[in-house]
Formats: structure tokens, C-alpha cells, sequence
């Protein structure tokens, strides 16, 4: 049969010829009976030579064929059994093994063949799974006698004795020990570089006595010094509070798996005046040059202090990993920087040719306040300020109401496609109230402007927003509203704020403060005080809080369903949607009210996704807690988004995220 399939694919189609040469004999009859005959006998010998000579082809062709084939089977054979590489043949559905050549013999230390044996045998735990997925190469090492391989392989099914399919298995064993073991060695011997920050050097020496002061700084290097002889590695003192430790990465995981120690040590020390050292560390790795690394290390060092500081940063290859920063941060901010960014801020508005404003999605108290400051300095400047907001969907708008009704704002609103579409370039970009691109209203608008400014009071995460122009960013303040209200004060006049634009910002601070309870430091107050000057009513700030009846019995029925985790975390799980935010918000900060309550969390649904509110009373940090579901936020006010899930499994993943913050 295939003889007669390949003779049809040789032999060239003649039929068709001889057909018309047939049919010109027959016309030839007619006119000359010896003229046809004369062509019927060219045309029989043309037949037969034609015949003979595609039979001479096919033969040679079919003798050509079976010779190189002859060849490969050979040299098959003789590649199996003579390669250079171990070779084993099995069946991945029994474990049994079918042949292997000389080499893989050897490998195995097995003197004679393993006809009679199974895979285990030869090679403990060895995966077939790979082989049954179609994949040629084993996704993990293979280790046989001391030696680790690369394994490749292919499936093929054959025929068995009794005529059935059967899977055969050929596998291939690459020794990789040597290459494995160097490049360990090269990766193990790689430097590690880490930029040492002691936080409040200078509150420090505020809080000894001249003669002590010596003996602090001797302590803490002293400590510094203990803790980095397990590195192995050059500690160097750069500065009166900086220093520099380098080793190799051989012993980075001695220092998390001691969770950076130092941390604590440091904080233990003893200084009058209820005044403790703190030290934050930026450590940066798998860089590809020194360069790199420094350049890394300083920007683990910014992360760490712009979250507070107390705690360890470490740069990555493509990201960042935390540790510490689990402590009450304080107040470490001055009026000289804070005069500093105003003048540097009025020069980017003054330069710009539009200037739009925006917050985070749903946006709150705190980002309207804010918007509302920065829209208030522009106007004082001459400039027209938009602010970018969807006006259906946030939660301030009592605040919104109020600040619309004003003439000055009756064209200030607008939402994030209207201002992508008007947008120019050379605008200026100023987003509040949220410094990780993935939450801001529009991600459009901000990956459009070439010019971005950010105003923020929330720990700073992995994803940030990047090459800011301008960045007033203070995790020791209260709020947006505060750091607005602080920027005000070297911007305009108590006079130029309106009335309703006063109340926003004290009523953003009221928010976040939770009325002045949390977070608070001196310049809180003080910021107030400002807008309590420039005509803000706290009575009417206090009505913009009120609810409705059915946003009371909403909140109250989010407490009903709280239980307590680990004797003193409210958490309160609401499966079905229809959850207002504000109301689970609001409920998380009564929550705290509950006698014994360090911290609280609702966890709600919000269409197919999952959300979360945390409140704390400073014990404990929220936000380190959500950090690990993707959340963000401050220590005691935090939140976050769980796509795709169900509010069952996300309570299950936040109690493992809680106990893993009280294990460690």
C-alpha cells in the first residue's frame, strides 16, 4: 500500500498524454489509414519506455529510501548506546524501566542492567508529571548520587507485545553540579549594601547632657557593630547618624530570619527625657553594578524613613520587602521645610500653564479639604485650578455641596475623562491624599502629565508614584488637610481662604484625627488654629458629619455581626453587598469604642470584589497587617481591595496576615 501511495507521488502523471495521442490515431483513420498507424505504433513505445523507465525511478528511489533509512536506524542505535550523555528508557505509567546505556548505569551504581527494575529504584522521588504534561525539559533538578542533573526527555507511545499502545519515556541526564555549584558561589559572594540611618540623631542629643552624649553614640555603635559582625562584612561610619555595611549575600538571610534585630536593640537603649534611639536601614541587592546598589540603598533608605522610619527597606531586583516599622511614629517634621515646599510649590503653579487637582478614587474628607487648600493658593495666585472627582460616586458630599454652592468653584469640578480631554501640555498634575498610582482617580491623567506633584500622609508602599516633580510626603502628620493647611500658611493670607474652604480642610482633619483623638501632634492643633482664624465653624464642620437614619442602622447592623479575634480585634465580616463605605468606615471607628479594643476591621463586599476598613488605636499597626492583602494607609487608619474573592475567604486570609504580625 505504501508503495502505491509513494509510486503516485513519484511517477509523473502521463496519462492524460497518451489519452490525447489516442485520440489524434483515431482522427488520423479518417484522413490516412497508414499515417494513424504509424502513430499508434509511436505512441505504444512511447508507452512502454515511459512505463520501464518510472519503474527504474521508483526502484531507485525505494533503494535510496530504504538505505538512508538503514542509516538512521543505525545511527540511532548507535547514538543511544554510545551517547555521551546518560540515557534511560521507562515506562512513566509503571516505573518501569525498559534500557539505559553504559553511562547512566554508571550514574546510578548499578552494575547490571535495570531491566527488572523500577524508576524509584534507581532514581528515589524522581517526577514523571513533567513527562505527562508533554514538557521536555524536568522543571526542577534531579539529584542521583551526590550529582544534580538537568533531565530532558520525550513521550512516544509504542506498541507492546500483545499489539497494545503503551507510553515509552526516553530521558536525557545533563550533570549541572559543577556549573550549580559555581554559580551558588557567585550568587552567595554577591554584594549586599546597606545604608544605616539613626531617625532622631538630633532630638537625641536634645534629650542627654553634654557629658552623656558621648555614651549614647558609643551604644549605639557599639550595638550596630555586634549586630553586623554576623555579616561578616565592613561597617563604616559616614556621618554623625549614617553609616554603610557591606557583605555578601551569603549572609542576608542570617539577618531575615533574624527579623534586622538591630531594630530593637537600638530602640532599647536608654535615653532621659523618655527620648529612645531609633534606626531605619536601606538595603539594596541583585544589582548589576555598585553604582546600582548605592543608588538602590538610598532609595531603601527614602522608602524607610517616608514610612516612618524604625524599620528596614530592602531593594530588590524588581521589588521591595519591609521589616519592622511597627512602632508609633512621632512628630519629626519642621516649619522650615514645610516653608521650603510652599515656596517650591508656588513656583510650580506660578510656572504652569493649567493646573488640575486630584485625590484618590472615592474620595473622602481629607482629599476634598486638601483639593480644596491647593485650589485656594492657586486662586490667591491668579491661577484657575480644576479639581478631578467623580461627584456621583465618593464619600464627602456634604463637603462637595457646600464648597459647589460657592461662585468661585462653579466650574472648578470635573471629571477624570472631561480633564483628559481639556488637559495641555505643560499642566501641572497635584495629587492628594494618596501616593500609589493604582489608587489615584484617574491613572490616565496622571501617566498623560509630565509634571506631577503629590501631597501625602500615608506610609509609602512598594508602588509609588515615581519621578514626582515636587513631593511634600509626611507619614507623622494627621492629614492631607494638615499638610495642605501647613503649605497655606506661607501661601496666602488667613483672609484669602473662604469661609466653606476653611471648613473643608478642618473637617479633612477631623476625619483622619477621628475628632482629634488619633494621630494628633503641636502642629495639628496649631493647623486648627489657622483655619479657626481664617472663619471655619467647628459647629458646622460637625453637621457635615451627620448621617440619616438609614446610614445609622447600616453601621450599627456592621457592628451587630463583629466578633473578637485574639481578645482584642473587632472584626466584622458582612457577606452580601450593598455595604455603604462611609457606613463601614464610620462602623470600624466605633468599633475601637468597644471596652478592650486595641483594633478593628470590616471586611464587606463591594460587587465582585472585597473591601476592607481598619481602625487602631496605635498598639497595633493597621496598616502593616493590610499591607500583606495589598492594602496601604497609616498605622491606625487603613485599607484595601481584594479583587475577585469572597468576603469568607478574605477574613480566613486576614487572620492569617493578623497572626502572622503578632508572630513575628
Amino acid at each position: 500500500m505504501n508503495n502505491k501511495k509513494l509510486s503516485r507521488l513519484l511517477e509523473p502523471n502521463l496519462k492524460l498524454y497518451f489519452l490525447c495521442m489516442g485520440l489524434f490515431c483515431l482522427l488520423a483513420m479518417t484522413v490516412s489509414p497508414p499515417l494513424a498507424a504509424a502513430e499508434a505504433v509511436a505512441t505504444v513505445a512511447l508507452y512502454v519506455y515511459f512505463n520501464r523507465a518510472n519503474q527504474k525511478r521508483r526502484q531507485g528511489i525505494l533503494q535510496y529510501i530504504d538505505t538512508v533509512t538503514g542509516s538512521v536506524d543505525t545511527a540511532s542505535k548507535s547514538t543511544l548506546i554510545n551517547s555521551p550523555l546518560p540515557i534511560m528508557v521507562f515506562r512513566p505509567d509503571t516505573g518501569e524501566v525498559i534500557w539505559s546505556n553504559e553511562n547512566f548505569l554508571q550514574l546510578a551504581g548499578v552494575r547490571e542492567h535495570l531491566f527488572e527494575m523500577r524508576v524509584e529504584d534507581a532514581v528515589p522521588q524522581f517526577p514523571v508529571q513533567w513527562l505527562l504534561e508533554a514538557k521536555q525539559e524536568c522543571p526542577d533538578r534531579v539529584v542521583m548520587n551526590n550529582r544534580r542533573f538537568r533531565v530532558y526527555g520525550s513521550l512516544v507511545r509504542a506498541k507492546g507485545r500483545g499489539g497494545e499502545q503503551n507510553l515509552v519515556a526516553t530521558t536525557y541526564w545533563v550533570d549541572t553540579t559543577d556549573a550549580d555549584e559555581l554559580r551558588e558561589k557567585y550568587e552567595n559572594s554577591r554584594p549586599v549594601l546597606a545604608i544605616l540611618n539613626v531617625d532622631n540623631y538630633e532630638d537625641l542629643m536634645k534629650a542627654c547632657a553634654d557629658t552623656q552624649r558621648s555614651a549614647v553614640l558609643a551604644q549605639i555603635d557599639e550595638k550596630l557593630t555586634t549586630w553586623a559582625t554576623a555579616g561578616q562584612g565592613l561597617l563604616v561610619k559616614t556621618d554623625r547618624d549614617h553609616y554603610l555595611f557591606i557583605f555578601e549575600e551569603r549572609h542576608y538571610q542570617h539577618f531575615v530570619e533574624d527579623k534586622f534585630s538591630v531594630l530593637d536593640t537600638i530602640r532599647d537603649i536608654k535615653v532621659g527625657d523618655g527620648v529612645n534611639p531609633t534606626l531605619s536601614i536601606g538595603i539594596a541587592k541583585d544589582a548589576e553594578s555598585m553604582e546600582e546598589l548605592y543608588k538602590n540603598a538610598n532609595l531603601s533608605l527614602e522608602m524607610a524613613l517616608s514610612r516612618g522610619g524604625d524599620q528596614a527597606v530592602v531593594r530588590g531586583k524588581v521589588d521591595f520587602a519591609f521589616y519592622g516599622g511597627r512602632t508609633k511614629t512621632t512628630e519629626k517634621r519642621t516649619k522650615v521645610k514645610s516653608r521650603v515646599m510652599a515656596n517650591a510649590l508656588s513656583e510650580l503653579i506660578a510656572d504652569a500653564k493649567e493646573i488640575y487637582i486630584m485625590g484618590h478614587s472615592y474620595a473622602d474628607m481629607d482629599a476634598v479639604g486638601a483639593a480644596v487648600g491647593v485650589c485656594c493658593a492657586a486662586r490667591t495666585m491668579g491661577k484657575q485650578a480644576r479639581i478631578v472627582i467623580n461627584l456621583e460616586h465618593n464619600a464627602s458630599q456634604a463637603v462637595l455641596k457646600k464648597v459647589r454652592a460657592l461662585p468661585a468653584y462653579s466650574d472648578v469640578f470635573v471629571s477624570a475623562g472631561e480633564a483628559f480631554l481639556k488637559i495641555q501640555p505643560g499642566a501641572l498634575l497635584i495629587v492628594v491624599d494618596t501616593n500609589r498610582p493604582d489608587l489615584v482617580e484617574s491613572q490616565q491623567l496622571l501617566e498623560t502629565c509630565n509634571k506631577v506633584a503629590v501631597i501625602d500622609h500615608h506610609r509609602r508602599a512598594a508602588s509609588y508614584i515615581e519621578n514626582a516633580t515636587f513631593s511634600f510626603h509626611e507619614p507623622y502628620a494627621s492629614s492631607a488637610s494638615e499638610l495642605v493647611t501647613e503649605l497655606l500658611q506661607y501661601m496666602v493670607e488667613p483672609t484669602d481662604l473662604l469661609r466653606e474652604e476653611a471648613e473643608a480642610l478642618l473637617a479633612g482633619i477631623v476625619l483622619d484625627t477621628k475628632h482629634f483623638t488619633l494621630r494628633t501632634g503641636g502642629r495639628t492643633f496649631e493647623a486648627a488654629a489657622f483655619l479657626r482664624r481664617a472663619g471655619a465653624d467647628t459647629a458646622d464642620v460637625q453637621r457635615l458629619f451627620q448621617n440619616d437614619l438609614e446610614d445609622m442602622v447600616s453601621r450599627y447592623d456592621i457592628i451587630r455581626r463583629a466578633e473578637l479575634y485574639r481578645g482584642d480585634i473587632a472584626l466584622s465580616v458582612i457577606p452580601q453587598d450593598g455595604v455603604d463605605r462611609v457606613a463601614a468606615a464610620q462602623a470600624a471607628d466605633e468599633l475601637l469604642m468597644l471596652k478592650g479594643v486595641h483594633a478593628s476591621f470590616v471586611v464587606y463586599r463591594n460587587g465582585s470584589d472585597v473591601l476592607m476598613s481598619a481602625r487602631s488605636l496605635g498598639e497595633i499597626n493597621v496598616q502593616v497587617i493590610l499591607e500583606a492583602l495589598g492594602g496601604g494607609g497609616n498605622s491606625s487608619t487603613a485599607g484595601g481591595r481584594v479583587e475577585n474573592a469572597t468576603p469568607l475567604a478574605v477574613k480566613n486570609r486576614l487572620m492569617e496576615a493578623i497572626d502572622a504580625y503578632f508572630e513575628s
